[in-house]
């Protein structure tokens, strides 16, 4: 192939400047053009000795899980033009240790975005001026090559836009799929796309959004400083953090602080579970959960009165609980030992007088 040749209006040459010049072999990703080997020298360039990547430093990644779009009320569809930034970033993922990110939004998870079956979306992915790496999206909300990823691989400065409609209701995930896409998501590059039915959806109190995935990392959990990413770890499927929201119990009283609620309220709970390797057994410490659409499948009649419910990687959960007695319910994966060990917890506070006739310690 000539270096003057292009693939997706890219010239070869200018593709492996992009990637930090990896090489390249004839094993293709399907219809992209692009070489998966290319993920060989996909790395971040590194500063302070080798053990600090460059990168814009941030004080919090976790995502606020009340930060998402309001329910829709309209009744006909509509064109949305929507930005996705990509931005890499170095920030703490518990106090005194430095991971650095790979974001939608400089958030994890990514941006929640919410549509109505129907609307039509214009996709604009831009990748930060100061990253360090090729990126692109793969929204499983697409008919079409890729999911979009295709059309989206975007260097630092660059933009691309394509278009899509959305002809299925459901919660879908949205993740980064360049070569070495595992080490993308891994790293935080996932979120929700929730595409509601045209005749919406029932009203809740509250609608709170998390995402799961697992780092990999060189050094131990709470080892002080800066944690290389592990490879290696990332293949063996041994994660050294498990996390909801990016950041070792990040929705807690140990972090950023837990979720309030009332007694008597409702809440709809989704999860978009990054990975990119462990499913999750989504459970609610002190509660139920009162309906579950199992894969996001709002379509279809919800489970209810779920003790525990399955998340597979790349896939989503959508879940209603009661709040009939003042508590605090954990939010974990019931594979434990990542909450106790790995960071996999959120709670939610629900405040009221006491209701001895449903729950009593004092008999």
């Amino acid at each position: 192939m000539s270096s003057n040749n292009k693939k997706n209006g890219v010239s070869r040459k200018q593709f492996m400047k992009n990637i930090g010049g990896a090489v390249l072999s004839s094993s293709l990703l399907a219809g992209a053009g692009i070489p998966f080997s290319a993920q060989a020298n996909n790395t971040p360039p590194i500063t302070d000795a080798g053990q600090k990547p460059a990168a814009v430093k941030t004080d919090r990644v976790a995502a606020d899980p009340t930060d998402i779009p309001a329910p829709i009320k309209r009744s006909r569809p509509k064109t949305h033009d929507i930005e996705l930034l990509t931005k890499e970033v170095v920030t703490e993922i518990e106090d005194g240790v430095q991971f650095r990110f790979m974001t939608f939004g400089g958030q994890v998870p990514g941006p929640m975005i919410r549509v109505r079956q129907g609307d039509t979306i214009k996709l604009t992915l831009t990748s930060s001026p100061d990253n360090a790496m090729l990126h692109n999206v793969d929204f499983h909300s697409v008919y079409g090559t890729g999911g979009g990823a295709n059309a989206t691989y975007v260097s630092p400065g660059q933009s691309k836009t394509f278009k899509f409609k959305a002809m299925y209701p459901g919660a879908f995930i949205y993740h980064c799929a360049v070569p070495r896409l595992d080490y993308h998501i891994s790293s935080g590059m996932y979120g929700m796309i929730l595409v509601e039915p045209e005749e919406g959806l029932p009203a809740v109190d509250h609608e709170f959004y998390f995402g799961q995935n697992e780092v990999y990392t060189q050094q131990a959990a709470g080892s002080q400083g800066f944690l290389e990413f592990d490879h290696q770890n990332m293949q063996d499927e041994i994660p050294t953090y498990v996390t909801l929201n990016g950041e070792k119990y990040a929705i807690t009283d140990e972090r950023r602080g837990p979720l309030t609620v009332k007694k008597g309220e409702t809440a709809r709970v989704y999860l978009v579970n990054g990975g990119p390797n462990l499913a999750s057994s989504f459970h609610p410490i002190g509660n139920v959960w009162t309906k579950v659409w199992r894969e996001g499948a709002i379509a279809s009649n919800p489970e209810k009165y779920v003790q525990t419910a399955l998340v597979p990687p790349g896939s989503c959960g959508i879940f209603e609980m009661d709040f009939p007695v003042p508590s605090t319910i954990h939010l974990v994966d019931h594979a434990l030992s990542r909450v106790a060990n790995k960071g996999m917890k959120a709670n939610i506070v629900v405040e009221g007088s006491k209701e001895p006739e449903i729950f009593d310690t004092t008999v």
